[in-house]
């Protein structure tokens, strides 16, 4: 599966009587279907780690650094020779474990009786970016320790120098590996530094300055064959600049737990609604088995000295 981010915002209905909304509530594939509205695409950790692994007994094996080579190169071949033999050496064997991210949240029947679906709404929004917010600053904290080349930028005070600076690290990464087909592709920045930016390749006149341009579409920019993202989770104020097709993936764990039911779309987000008659109200619950597993450390870099 693709993914695209950002996402469009999910669409909020406000509507339904107090009775829909208890019968919302019973049913997991309704509420498994809503937050996967409010989750779809939404993940910047599934972007820049699109392979997807199914961790087993709570951790996943993997291997690092394994080249996309053979050991040996081809050889010509005589009519009717027979072909040589090459041995596909493996990688550096890794393990990681799975974190079980989870959060509850309580709706009381007076509120739904007063408000509807409203308050439930806000609950999964909520749960939502909470859960968000926490697996991408993880996975964004694990991919800034694995990578382990840097790459020092001339300082970006203009989109000449920004330009400079991205490109040659993209090269320089990419020479350096020659031989592991690395294709530096997605540039990642803080917010703030995603406006100074774009707002210097604008008036520079290397981004249109009309509705065209990514500050007033809002949709991130491919430019010079790179893929411009921002989050406001990563760990570290330098530039990121990766292969998110070979960098890694994320490792969901099903626990197979009863009443839980996962959305689709491979964010692996499970949901459950619990009725608590204690309280005369809902349990609502929303959690992530999940690990981020950085197959190459090789596959960025870290752009220091940019001063943004």
């Amino acid at each position: 599966m693709a993914y695209t981010y950002p996402a469009p915002p999910a669409t909020v209905t406000q509507g339904g009587t107090a009775v829909e909304t208890h019968q919302f509530l019973r049913t997991p594939t309704l509420i498994s279907r809503r937050l996967q509205t409010l989750l779809a695409q939404k993940y910047i950790a599934d972007f820049l780690l699109p392979a997807r692994f199914q961790a087993v007994g709570g951790a996943i094996l993997y291997e690092t650094g394994e080249s996309i080579f053979p050991d040996d190169d081809p050889e010509a071949i005589a009519p009717l020779g027979d072909y040589p033999k090459t041995v596909m050496s493996a990688g550096e064997l890794a393990a990681a474990k799975t974190v079980k991210w989870g959060r509850d949240t309580e709706v009381s029947d007076e509120s739904i009786a007063r408000m509807q679906m409203n308050p439930v709404e806000r609950a999964l929004t909520k749960l939502a970016n909470g859960n968000v917010r926490y697996v991408d600053s993880v996975a964004l904290g694990v991919i800034a320790s694995k990578l382990t080349q840097t790459y020092t930028g001339s300082g970006w005070t203009s989109a000449e120098a920004i330009i400079d600076d991205v490109l040659g690290a993209k090269a320089k990464v990419e020479e350096d590996n020659v031989g592991e087909g690395f294709d530096l592709s997605v540039v990642v920045l803080k917010p703030t530094q995603y406006a100074k930016v774009m707002a210097k390749l604008i008036v520079d006149g290397l981004l249109p300055r009309e509705a065209a341009n990514p500050l007033n579409s809002g949709q991130f920019p491919n430019y010079l064959g790179l893929t411009w993202t921002t989050t406001t989770h990563s760990p570290v104020s330098d530039p990121l600049l990766v292969d998110n097709m070979q960098l890694g993936g994320m490792a969901d764990e099903d626990l197979q737990s009863p009443g839980y039911t996962r959305s689709r779309g491979g964010v692996g987000v499970e949901v459950k609604s619990i009725r608590d008659d204690d309280i005369d109200g809902w349990k609502l619950r929303a959690r992530r088995v999940t690990v981020p597993v950085v197959l190459e450390g090789r596959a960025g870099v870290r752009i220091t000295g940019t001063g943004v």
